[in-house]
């Protein structure tokens, strides 16, 4: 099972059984049990690598001093036999809600003195919560139990389990946020804005050696850690990177402790704090040796996503030097205050990235006069305004402000990413694709028409300071007008096919080979058949050639980079690497967008990513590897895990078997497609009976579903009162009957065969993968990993050709009917119906009628 799948699987059965617990409380258990087994699982790894035995181990308790002290000085804590995770599981019916409050309590005792500030309390708010997971002992217990059951199975022995403990960690603070409503932004920034804030963050530090980040409202950690992954394909030695945290609530904070830990950072990389970052700003001392300790905090980055224009106290702060030079911010309004924190506390050289609402471009008061202050002062470097309703718990648009302490230029760049985003569920989420746009634009400052644009001091004086985004990026797409003069009397305006001129200055002469002019304003077809005149043009053909030209060894390049190099090539480096080849395959070629092919790698990207992680951390063997296929199902009305046949840890059943066993596969597809028919003829059959034999019984049953039980019955009684051979009439009742019991027996052959076939095509399958050839496996992963993708890619000039296509149909019958025509036909319809009229009879005052409708159709 890959850590997708794990995740999933915990994430599918925590949510049925929290019950009616509160997801934003639920995750703080579930969250807190799984960092004591990773601090459970870590006291185990060292002890086995300072050759403790089975029997040492068994031996540890808090009576013997120096053992205590060893482990504490080591690892930080020290956890007691009988109170570690893996004892606790092996307890069975033995284990008590007081094992898990003894081993909490012991460990709050147990922290050495130099992780205190690391570790202190960090349990709280698990501790102080056992009580709601039950109504009594025994119910917690039971409740307890099944948690610590289902988090059990998850990897923490090894330098790529934190990759998975990470993930893991990270998806089910994602799936309870999802889950948490309102509450969930007081703990999670979603991932991809957290990618984004992360690329250009990370694109600024690239170049240090030794990196301090800090995140003054830090919730669960996510948004510091993805930072740090970030800027971590930047550096040599990540143990260079230092990660600061703030967080205001207990439980939050706690959150972002055991994330940063679990993580594996070193524990003098970790400094976190559980404070109010604009009443007490990060300390300048140890409070145990204010005079010698005093200094001050400046660090290389920082990023938060802080609550929105929330109420706040800023009475007695006008000396505060984190607002001294630019103002206070509103007291109904927090944002600019926070911004102005994050701001003082980055280096001369240092970037900072803040989620914000979109007032702050454009309120007035207070807010205007800081903005002005940070404009004239040359520190707002980028404003990416991002899609409504991205952040869980909230519709309200936001934007990431980017910012610096010393910049050479003076301009602002100003991109509006509103419109590029995937539905997913309630709320709108960024893909890979439009990530990456963003972080190029910025990275590399670029104006682009209806995205981005750079925009100068003397452009935003003269708006006074207003930085509201629509002021400087149109994205609105242009309305469609209509030509009066076309609409009349036909013909295809000029300026409208102008409109594609991106198409004609690709593909020249193609204009002129689809349309002629019928006057200096419009023009007309040329050609009946548009689609195939474009398809055979000499330049579209050119232009499809380019491409298989400049990807034609593509596929090559991706089996030396991940056939060939899968157990060393650099996972979390190297999707960078192969977009930088895509796009340079791409620069001579016009019209593909690419970021669309960055999306299709992307998409390929995560199920390649997956499957190098396990190949580097178990070993190539791993391909050849057969894990039971555990499922769900219901026995006695309760949920067990049962195997449900078997599984590739990398090959799935359904590739190998496409390759190896065609022949089986396609019998077994005929036996089904038989199965399907005989549905069809039985119900074809039921249907041919006279609504009298439908009156019957039997037939009844059947059209009820009660197939087997009626049919296969009165069959056997026909077939028993016929003393000899007897030939019915094709229409009769014992014919049809006789049919029926005919196709119900081969449907139930053919259904035994083809589910003995499956069984032994699975076991087939598991057979070969398990004897694969090296040469076979690299096959199969070309196949998986490298076919999807440059089939996908393939696919992108057809793409281009397809929508141009559609573009000059949809012009071409926008006035193919004019109003003239129009009017011709109500003329030619308005005569018919005088004719009809005409020679109707009918009473005078039928007559009259009629005779006042003619005119009408006349027009009198």
């Amino acid at each position: 099972m890959n850590k997708q799948q794990l995740a999933a699987k915990i994430w599918e059965s925590a949510n049925q059984m929290r019950s009616k617990i509160e997801a934003n409380e639920y995750k703080d258990y579930i969250l807190g049990f799984i960092f004591y087994k990773y601090l459970s699982d870590k006291e185990l790894q060292f002890a086995r690598k300072e050759d403790f035995s089975d029997k040492d181990i068994k031996a540890l308790t808090e009576e013997d001093a120096e053992t205590v002290e060893h482990i504490k000085s080591n690892v930080g804590y020290f956890i007691a036999y009988k109170d570690l995770f893996s004892t606790w599981i092996k307890m069975g019916k033995d284990f008590d809600v007081s094992n898990v409050r003894d081993a909490l309590s012991a460990f709050s005792r147990l922290i050495s003195p130099a992780h205190n500030r690391l570790f202190d309390g960090v349990f709280e708010t698990l501790q102080t919560g056992l009580s709601k997971l039950g109504e009594n002992a025994a119910s917690q217990t039971k409740a307890i139990s099944q948690l610590i059951h289902l988090i059990k199975d998850i990897p923490m022995d090894g330098k790529q389990d934190y990759d998975v403990l990470g993930f893991i960690y990270e998806y089910l603070i994602s799936m309870f946020a999802a889950n948490a409503g309102k509450k969930a932004g007081e703990f999670y920034t979603p991932h991809e804005v957290s990618l984004l804030m992360s690329e250009i963050i990370a694109d600024h530090l690239k170049n240090k050696k030794e990196i301090q980040i800090y995140d003054p409202t830090s919730g669960s950690g996510s948004l510091l850690i993805n930072i740090g992954s970030s800027v971590a394909k930047h550096i040599d030695d990540e143990n260079n990177i230092k990660y600061y945290a703030q967080e205001l609530k207990q439980n939050t904070y706690n959150l972002t402790r055991m994330n940063l830990v679990m993580r594996g950072m070193l524990p003098n990389n970790i400094i976190t704090r559980n404070g109010d970052t604009l009443e007490d700003d990060w300390p300048y001392f140890d409070e145990n040796d204010p005079v010698n300790s005093y200094s001050p905090l400046y660090v290389d980055a920082v990023v938060s996503n802080p609550p929105y224009s929330q109420k706040w106290d800023s009475d007695n702060k006008e000396t505060d030097p984190r607002y001294a030079r630019f103002g206070l911010a509103p007291q109904a309004k927090a944002d600019y205050a926070f911004l102005l924190h994050d701001l003082f506390h980055i280096k001369p050289d240092g970037i900072m990235a803040i989620v914000l609402p979109h007032g702050v471009l454009f309120r007035g008061g207070e807010e205007s006069v800081i903005r002005e202050k940070l404009i004239e002062a040359n520190h707002i470097h980028a404003i990416i305004g991002l899609p409504a309703s991205i952040f869980f718990g909230t519709g309200i648009p936001t934007i990431v402000m980017i910012l610096k302490q010393k910049r050479k230029n003076t301009d602002v760049l100003i991109v509006d990413a509103s419109k590029g985003f995937i539905k997913a569920g309630k709320n709108n989420k960024l893909r890979a694709s439009d990530i990456k746009r963003i972080a190029d634009t910025v990275i590399g400052r670029q104006s682009n028409p209806k995205y981005s644009k750079v925009v100068s001091r003397e452009v935003i004086r003269g708006n006074e300071y207003n930085l509201n985004i629509p002021r400087y990026v149109d994205s609105l797409e242009n309305s469609e007008s209509w030509d009066i003069y076309a609409s009349m009397f036909g013909g295809i305006p000029e300026k409208e096919i102008d409109e594609l001129g991106k198409y004609w200055r690709a593909f020249p002469g193609l204009r002129d080979a689809v349309f002629s002019k019928s006057s200096t304003a419009y023009a007309e077809l040329k050609v009946e058949d548009v689609k195939n005149t474009i398809k055979e043009h000499a330049n579209i053909k050119k232009f499809v050639k380019r491409f298989s030209t400049s990807f034609g060894d593509f596929d090559s390049f991706l089996k030396d980079e991940l056939l060939t190099n899968m157990s060393s090539v650099k996972i979390s480096r190297e999707e960078t690497v192969l977009s930088e080849d895509i796009f340079r395959r791409l620069k001579v070629i016009p019209l593909i967008d690419k970021y669309d092919a960055y999306q299709l790698l992307d998409d390929d990207w995560t199920k390649i990513a997956g499957d190098l992680e396990i190949i580097q951390t178990e070993g190539f063997g791993a391909i050849k590897k057969v894990d039971p296929n555990m499922v769900l199902k219901k026995k006695k009305d309760k949920e067990q895990e049962v195997q449900g046949g078997w599984i590739g840890r990398i090959m799935p059943f359904e590739l190998v078997q496409k390759t190896h066993f065609k022949k089986e596969l396609q019998d077994i597809k005929k036996k089904e497609n038989r199965i399907l028919k005989i549905t069809s003829e039985y119900e074809e059959m039921l249907d041919s009976f006279s609504e009298e034999e439908k009156e019957s019984d039997v037939v009844n049953e059947a059209q009820d579903g009660f197939v087997n039980a009626a049919v296969i019955k009165e069959g056997k009684q026909i077939k028993a009162g016929m003393k000899k051979a007897v030939t019915f009439a094709e229409d009769s009742y014992e014919f049809k009957i006789l049919k029926a019991d005919e196709l119900i027996a081969e449907e139930k052959e053919l259904k035994k065969q083809v589910k003995a076939e499956m069984v032994n095509l699975q076991m087939q399958t598991k057979e070969i993968i398990e004897k694969l050839t090296d040469k076979q496996v690299h096959e199969l992963l070309e196949l998986k990993w490298i076919s999807p993708l440059v089939t996908s890619l393939n696919e992108l000039p057809k793409l281009v050709i397809n929508k141009m296509t559609a573009k000059v149909l949809a012009l071409s019958e926008k006035y193919a009917t004019t109003y003239s025509h129009v009017m011709e036909e109500i003329h030619e319809t308005e005569k018919v119906l005088s004719s009809i009229i005409d020679e109707l009879d009918g009473n005078e005052f039928d007559t009259q009628g009629l005779n006042e409708f003619k005119s009408l159709l006349k027009g009198e």
